[in-house]
């Protein structure tokens, strides 16, 4: 992990060592200023979680990037809240949503879709044909997901194992624990 100041934001980066603690420790002590976070690896769960919980308590604005050298950079929309039945939400980056997408209701991001709750709900990823984009949830309970033009549908009695990630691996959608190195 590293937190560096930059013209009009502190660029934390992710490399999938830090714990969840000395992410807390260093965003709790940093100045009142846009956090712009840099994922530069697998990073688990609770590390993602804690840095949405202590930028929305303390107010301040997260923006989720790629690491460095990639072409293209996505800007962030938070939804703070549920996503109930008949609600959608479309974003050319990446979306979190700080809540459960429930059933009926859908996000469609150009870059990831975060999770910070139960996704039962439709998630399209990567919407604009990327297909380096991955759906994340603390739950992942979806009977269909997307990323890019790829569609994954849900075995008959599947249920969620905890935090994970889908991504495309081989032309399909698959499905991992968080935290897993591939």
């Amino acid at each position: 992990m590293r937190l560096r100041a930059t013209l009009g934001a502190l660029a934390l980066r992710l490399d999938g060592n830090e714990t969840a603690e000395a992410v807390k420790e260093a965003l709790e002590d940093a100045p009142e200023m846009p956090i712009e976070v840099e994922v530069a690896a697998d990073v688990t769960a609770d590390v993602i979680a804690t840095v949405l919980e202590v930028t929305d308590r303390r107010g301040l604005e997260v923006r989720f990037r790629p690491p460095r050298g990639e072409r293209r950079v996505y800007h962030t929309e938070v939804v703070a809240r549920t996503l109930r039945s008949g609600q959608l939400v479309s974003s050319a980056g990446t979306v979190v949503v700080l809540g459960d997408v429930n059933p009926g209701a859908e996000v469609v991001a150009g870059g990831d879709v975060i999770v910070v709750g139960k996704l039962r709900g439709l998630a399209h990823a990567g919407a604009e044909g990327n297909e380096q984009a991955t759906i994340w949830a603390l739950e992942l309970a979806a009977k269909q997901l997307r990323i890019a033009e790829k569609v994954a549908v849900a075995p008959e009695g599947a249920s969620a194992g905890g935090p994970e990630r889908a991504r495309v691996e081989n032309d399909q959608i698959v499905i991992e624990p968080w935290g897993k190195k591939h």
